[in-house]
């Protein structure tokens, strides 16, 4: 662990000793159980390994034989004259957090850390209860104090597990997402780079090809580079989206060029409708543009008979929200849930970028994009951008 981490972990310890008002008094009372207790920590630390035996999904983990076992009994009492020491320095919190960290190696559910020690907490309680000479309102403040110390210990252990255990499960679904990048682009380049190739074969072999024969493969093969090179330049987009300037921009004129850059065919009806403009959006045009299109571009494609494109725009407090609808073929109950996620599509060709991009341009913006749909009816998009007064 280095020291920034270190450093970090115990301010955090501290802000959870804060929250259960642990102070020196507390420290003070643990320590003056330590004597008391310690002659007792092996019959626990006996009973604490004869309990695991009896349950298997705990017991699994232990594979060195009885060998481990004893080396483990010999850190947990460690592990108790620590706790009973009332020295909570940063070196005591990270030892703690190893504790976690080490669970998730060997596979052991967070939840027998909470029954073990719990059991350990019950053991402390009995036969300190058993031992206890001096007045019982005095143990009943001491074992208090003990009680939020063991608190602390099971918080800082937990959090070391699911901080351990989420960053394995981010690393295991990245690698699953590579995978599936992986798969996806090894689909959309195979199709480009066959016809490529049985166009430099025809090329290389055929003998007195004519002019135009050659001129028809090499426009094949500059079309299917032209193919390949935007899915590339897709997943590159995907992958090296910049953070937006967030600048209020003139909407109606974004819009406007994105219709005209779409190039939409003659078939389609658009309808523009802005309110009153009151609010300005705040963002990057450029980007938006990129949302726009994406958008609009899949509302003709599910109108490939022409059909009716509306556009709307409504101010809300601080936000503005941009509605795209269509009466176009619609997208089915079982995909709406998935299509903005990366390489889902439902296109005979495309690799299922453009509204995945989509969303995370909308989000990096702090906004929100919706999409209700009904077959056959049309579909409704519905992006919330924060927006400025005019």
């Amino acid at each position: 662990m280095h020291d920034d981490e270190s450093t970090q972990l115990y301010t955090r310890y501290q802000e959870l000793q804060r929250y259960v008002s642990w102070s020196d008094d507390d420290a003070r009372r643990v320590r003056e159980l330590s004597p008391l207790a310690k002659p007792h920590l092996r019959g626990l630390v006996e009973d604490f390994y004869e309990e695991i035996e009896r349950h298997p999904e705990a017991a699994k983990v232990i594979t060195g034989g009885q060998a481990q076992i004893e080396r483990l009994k010999g850190t947990l009492i460690r592990w108790l004259e620590e706790l009973l020491a009332g020295n909570y320095d940063d070196a005591y919190v990270a030892r703690r957090w190893r504790v976690g960290l080490r669970h998730v190696e060997i596979g052991l559910n967070q939840v027998y850390t909470n029954m073990a020690l719990s059991r350990l907490r019950l053991g402390l309680i009995r036969t300190l209860s058993e031992i206890w000479v001096d007045r019982p309102e005095e143990l009943v403040i001491a074992l208090r104090s003990l009680h939020k110390l063991l608190d602390l210990d099971l918080a800082i252990i937990e959090d070391a597990y699911q901080s351990e255990y989420l960053r394995r499960q981010q690393q295991i679904e990245r690698m699953a997402a590579i995978g599936q990048v992986a798969g996806g682009i090894a689909h959309e380049l195979r199709n480009p780079l066959n016809v490529i190739k049985t166009s430099v074969y025809y090329l290389l072999n055929a003998r007195n090809a004519t002019a135009e024969k050659t001129a028809e493969h090499l426009n094949r093969i500059h079309k299917q580079v032209g193919l390949a090179d935007g899915v590339i330049t897709a997943l590159s987009n995907f992958a090296r989206l910049p953070q937006p300037s967030m600048e209020p921009f003139d909407l109606r004129a974004m819009l406007q060029e994105t219709l005209e850059s779409c190039g939409l065919p003659a078939s389609i009806e658009v309808t523009i409708d802005l309110d009153s403009g009151r609010n300005h959006p705040l963002g990057d045009p450029a980007q938006l543009r990129i949302v726009f299109s994406n958008l609009i571009r899949n509302a003709c494609d599910a109108m490939p008979g022409g059909g009716r494109l509306t556009i709307t725009a409504t101010d809300g407090e601080e936000t503005i929200s941009v509605v795209v609808e269509d009466n176009g073929t619609g997208i089915a109950p079982e995909h709406i849930t998935r299509i903005m996620e990366p390489l889902f599509t439902t296109k005979a060709r495309g690799i299922g970028l453009g509204l995945a991009i989509t969303r995370a341009i909308v989000e990096k913006h702090r906004g929100q994009i919706t999409v209700s749909s009904r077959p056959l009816a049309g579909t409704t998009f519905s992006v919330r951008l924060p927006a400025t007064r005019v």
